[in-house]
């Protein structure tokens, strides 16, 4: 199951982290993220390399704006704490699996 973090656990979770984490930006109304869910879960079955975690850009609107995410989903990959790849909107599994193995 895909971790929910807040602004207070950002720091650890995603900036200290060795390695790849994805973090999505989403919020509860929106439709497209409510889609990309379930394909987020799948992925994060599947690759053990890489952390996936879920901001509420709603409950933290802070983080939000310190990423730029203007539109939702938007997706952060993160590699050793450095932002690495940008996606805005619904991606396919392949995409998501592909964009995690180029970062690696």
């Amino acid at each position: 199951m895909i971790k929910h973090i807040n602004k207070n656990e950002f720091q650890m979770e995603v900036l200290e982290a060795e390695g790849v984490v994805v973090v999505d930006f989403y919020a509860d109304w929106c439709g497209p993220c409510k889609m990309l869910a379930p394909i987020l879960e799948e992925v994060q079955a599947e690759v053990n390399h890489a952390k996936i975690v879920k901001v509420n850009v709603d409950e933290n609107t802070e983080l939000a704006a310190k990423y730029s995410v203007q539109s939702i989903p938007t997706i952060k990959m993160f590699v050793n704490g450095e932002v690495r790849h940008t996606s805005v909107g619904f991606q396919p599994k392949t995409a998501l699996i592909s964009m995690i193995e180029q970062a690696k």
